[in-house]
């Protein structure tokens, strides 16, 4: 008799690409960038955030955006929860430290509830769940384009001296190697958008490739720096009970609140996974620029976060799309009468 091969549910999804991030911090592990080598890896490192945040620019449009403005409260709702209900969830967290978390994995902690939305699983959730798929998308790319301005300029008013400050420094480098690209693409989007377009699924190895840099590059400064030892199971239990709490209050408060407020239930599945999910590819690079050699450990939260956000969420969504519609209401042109 044959043996069927174990297999996780296909609700419960592993992203492969998460896969292919521990695969980069194990080799960091192993083998971390030291001396000249970490001088080159960091140099493309840092060309590679400038290349990520260029594509965003040239990618994304802004005219699409601006069309959704009819659903400003619904996309006012998921700003408010992206970047204020989860911030001020991340500082409560701070009475965790430090029976629960040491203070650079609270820094951490709390870096990710000030990341952007995310845009595409938010897509993918809603349409799954039979949401009000054009709002996810208006909402996932007002927060993306918030979150080039509003997370750097809450990392520096929050985080302190962790993320290094509002420094005149740290503003430079903000500017230089987030924003600066971001607006290139945004001018050169009429005349390369097209390009970018026909070409979405080489340019997103691109992306992919260039996050993988990344978390390469941090987690060798932190294996250099010694960091990782603070890092114990106990610590990272900890952590994944804490962003556990985090992820249902967010999932709760943006479904019941969006109620409260008097959206349709195809407007409440938008504000759900628009409104309590974090932008890994987002997060990342900007943790690589306001951290430096501290990102590795800054990142382990978001990292841990985001496949967590997707096995719930991909349950939830599930669940959703069985939920029976409400029925139209009539109107006289079709209404029956009965004699």
């Amino acid at each position: 008799m044959s043996r069927r091969t174990p297999r996780l549910p296909s609700w419960l999804p592993i992203d492969p690409y998460v896969l292919a991030l521990i695969g980069t911090v194990v080799l960091a592990a192993l083998l971390p960038a030291s001396g000249s080598a970490a001088d080159a890896v960091g140099g493309a490192s840092t060309g590679a955030v400038a290349l990520l945040f260029f594509l965003y620019g040239a990618r994304l449009s802004t005219g699409e955006a601006l069309d959704g403005l009819k659903h400003w409260r619904l996309h006012l709702t998921v700003l408010a929860g992206t970047f204020l209900v989860f911030p001020l969830l991340g500082l409560a967290a701070r009475g965790l430290v430090p029976q629960v978390l040491t203070p650079q994995l609270h820094t951490g902690f709390l870096f990710l509830c000030l990341v952007p939305s995310t845009v595409q699983s938010s897509i993918a959730f809603t349409s799954i769940a039979r949401g009000n798929v054009p709002a996810a998308i208006c909402a996932g790319s007002f927060s993306s384009l918030a979150g080039i301005v509003l997370t750097p300029l809450l990392a520096a008013l929050l985080l302190g001296d962790s993320g290094g400050g509002l420094s005149a420094d740290s503003l430079l480098r903000i500017v230089v190697r987030l924003l600066v690209p971001f607006l290139a693409g945004q001018l050169l989007r009429r005349w390369i958008g097209g390009f970018v377009g026909r070409h979405r699924k080489i340019l997103g190895l691109v992306d992919r490739g260039s996050i993988l840099l990344v978390v390469y590059t941090a987690f060798s400064e932190g294996m250099v720096a010694g960091v990782w030892h603070q890092v114990t199971p106990a610590r990272l239990g900890g952590l994944l009970a804490a962003e556990a709490v985090l992820l249902a209050l967010m999932l709760s408060l943006t479904w019941y609140g969006a109620k409260r407020l008097g959206f349709d239930r195809e407007d409440r599945i938008a504000v759900q996974f628009a409104g309590s999910k974090k932008s890994l590819a987002a997060g990342l690079p900007m943790a690589s620029v306001l951290f430096g050699a501290q990102a590795g450990l800054a990142v382990l939260p978001l990292m841990l976060f985001h496949q967590m956000q997707l096995m719930v969420c991909a349950v939830i969504a599930k669940r959703r799309s069985r939920d029976p519609l409400p029925e139209p209401a009539a109107t006289p042109d079709t209404a029956v009468t009965v004699g």
